[in-house]
């Protein structure tokens, strides 16, 4: 279907790929991976057109399409969530036009009927429809405009765009991370049925585990296929490596050999010539490179642990917490005990951010109280932590500012160096740094000096696959308190320990692993056990509550029929909850619209302020300057605050209990 041919591509003197070759063929299942800036998204971007190679060929099979999701944003229009997810093409687009518009009968009606039913017109939408409920959108979004979503469901509206599509190539750059898990599950599933070729970047190990039949490794320029899954690759590439190194080692033993014979007898003249073969020898040799260093992993080395906490780490008791007229909780008890490492699983929207932040602290509790253990240090990891790193400082600085006593320089570069800032790359300025570079220095200070409760809110989500191993190695070794919430599967079953359920406000704790509790849940798949366990907790008395038993298995239970008073009493029931559930969505969408013209505000309120900073006015005047940068930290630290109140609101804005399609 697609064959790229001895395709090289260089920019400013570095080349991405040199002669490199692939094929893909239908119903291919590739999982695309290498080291950061090796060329991944280059290379989508040569398949895609976008960007020509240097040299050799791209050929398609005539007919076939793709589709492309980037990796962070996509355009979109005026258009609704579902006409964006119906994936209308110019085709379809009109043919609906000429049968609104056609006389019946004509030939214009017939040709556009033909259309529309070579397009699969007569099921699009239904099957648009059924996409976005696995993807966690409710009906109430369907007509909803798309722009006004958050950058993360936008980028949903188009993933399901290219599922209803189904092109026959779906080219995808890391699209886990705009899922949360209980999308997951039901995104796997479906591209396991999809009928088309599939080529995937992603950081994800379980996902490309559960996806992929073949793995390609853009390593040293050279495209390398491995068949099977992401651990295969691991271990065919392990493999690979000791046999190139014996070769390699092999091959410099006999240069050496061959020059060691040539520089005693050059000068000799019964030898010379001969000497002359071994050195032309050693010319026409074609060289074997040495294969690439093993990847640091951080469980090499130790580093700082923090002090011994009581027993209880911390305590959460009858606390009430709400958005405006949205409660999230109410009467909430909870205590997380020293040593514990707890994953937070639920569906969208259900609170599990908002559990973190009360006990960060982020947020006050409206209600009840907040009691931390005995010599309890807190450490909150959230995207806003890059916030606290010095712009003007290096990366080592920044990784040794608040480094305890006796953590070395060395240590620290060994940190770094885990974290992929290698070599030079520590005495880079944090202020050319990426997102996902301040994340990995983020959790670099985090881990020379950790808390002894610590509380991680997606901490892979910027992490390449080398740097959450390097996560998961520092984490083994931490003895403190780790509550966190995480989409990655394999993350969460090296980690977690205990599974703490949250749906509606209540909080079901599992005293086992990821495994033990899809297990309990009886679920068969991640997704599924995220909604299981319904109505099994009362959060407030701290029981567990069995579901009633329905009424049909109840032994010897009357089953009279109703008269017409329990109809009409059953009707006005039935419409004063409408009333109430019309009542509730319309203080829900008001908050939304509030939170979100907060920030915007805020917002402008940066703006002004960052550009009277860069006026020449408060270069003269240090007191004006002084005043404006506190005014800067506070305005950023009040964006901090409204945006995530923002998006809590966007989040309870889903549907509770995600429908799987």
């Amino acid at each position: 279907m697609l064959t790229l041919s001895q395709i090289s591509k260089s920019y400013s003197g570095r080349t991405l790929f040199q002669e490199a070759s692939l094929q893909i063929n239908r119903g291919d299942r590739i999982g695309l991976v290498g080291p950061n800036g090796a060329g991944k998204s280059t290379l989508l971007s040569v398949i895609l057109g976008t960007e020509p190679p240097d040299s050799g060929s791209v050929a398609w099979e005539r007919g076939a399409n793709y589709g492309f999701l980037p990796q962070e944003s996509a355009q979109v229009g005026e258009e609704t969530v579902l006409h964006l997810a119906c994936a209308v093409t110019p085709a379809l687009a009109e043919a609906n036009r000429i049968l609104a518009t056609a006389p019946e009968g004509s030939e214009e009606q017939h040709a556009a009927l033909e259309v529309f039913s070579d397009e699969d017109g007569w099921r699009i939408e239904a099957r648009a429809k059924q996409i976005l409920k696995g993807l966690a959108f409710r009906e109430t979004d369907f007509d909803r405009p798309a722009k006004t979503l958050s950058g993360g469901w936008i980028m949903r509206a188009h993933l399901a765009r290219l599922l209803v599509h189904e092109p026959d190539l779906l080219l995808l750059d890391e699209p886990t991370n705009h899922l949360d898990l209980e999308c997951l599950g039901w995104f796997q599933e479906h591209l396991r049925m999809y009928r088309g070729a599939i080529m995937v970047i992603s950081h994800d190990r379980e996902f490309l585990n559960r996806l992929v039949d073949s793995v390609v490794e853009l390593s040293r320029s050279r495209l390398n296929r491995y068949k099977g899954n992401y651990d295969s690759y691991l271990v065919q590439r392990e493999a690979r490596v000791e046999q190139q190194m014996a070769a390699f080692k092999n091959q410099q033993r006999e240069i050496a050999s061959l020059q060691a014979f040539a520089d005693r007898f050059r000068a000799k003249a019964s030898k010379a010539a001969q000497a002359q073969s071994k050195l032309k020898q050693i010319e026409r040799m074609d060289r074997i490179e040495a294969p690439e260093a093993p990847e640091r992993v951080v469980g090499q080395f130790k580093f700082p642990q923090p002090q011994r906490s009581g027993q209880r780490a911390i305590t959460l008791k009858k606390v009430d917490h709400a958005y405006g007229s949205l409660v999230v909780y109410e009467g909430l008890d909870f205590e997380a005990e020293r040593g514990q490492r707890t994953v937070l699983v639920g569906p969208n929207g259900a609170g599990k951010s908002t559990l973190l932040k009360l006990l960060a602290g982020v947020l006050p509790t409206q209600s009840g109280s907040l009691e931390l253990g005995h010599q309890v240090r807190v450490g909150y990891f959230s995207q806003h932590r890059q916030e606290m790193l010095r712009a003007n400082a290096t990366v080592l600085e920044n990784a040794m500012e608040n480094a305890p006593t006796g953590v070395s320089e060395q240590m620290a570069r060994s940190l770094c160096g885990a974290f992929l800032f290698r070599g030079d790359d520590v005495f880079k300025p944090v202020s050319v740094l990426s997102g996902g570079e301040k994340t990995r220095l983020g959790l670099v200070k985090l881990l020379l000096d950790p808390p002894n409760l610590l509380l991680m809110d997606e901490p892979t989500t910027h992490l390449d696959m080398s740097s959450i191993d390097a996560l998961i190695g520092a984490l083994k070794q931490y003895e403190g308190t780790l509550l966190f919430i995480s989409h990655d599967v394999h993350f969460i079953r090296s980690i977690a320990d205990t599974v703490l359920h949250i749906s509606a406000g209540k909080l079901t704790p599992y005293a086992g692993n990821y495994d033990y509790y899809l297990d309990k849940t009886k679920a068969t798949s991640a997704r599924a056990a995220l909604t299981a366990g319904e109505g099994l907790s009362d959060h407030r008395a701290g029981t567990v509550v069995k579901p009633a038993k329905p009424a049909s298995q109840a032994p010897d239970a009357p089953a009279p029929g109703p008269g017409m008073r329990e109809v009409r009493e059953a009707r006005k029931r039935e419409q004063a909850e409408r009333a109430a559930k019309a009542k509730l969505q319309r203080e829900r969408e008001k908050a939304l619209a509030d939170a979100e013209a907060e920030v915007t505000k805020l917002e402008a309120q940066q703006r002004e302020i960052t550009t009277a900073l860069e006026g020449s006015e408060a270069y003269e005047n240090s007191s004006l300057a002084l005043k404006l940068n506190r005014d800067l930290m506070n305005i950023q630290r009040a964006i901090a605050e409204a945006t995530a109140r923002w998006d809590l609101l966007a989040e309870q804005s889903q549907p509770e209990e995600p429908v799987v399609a």
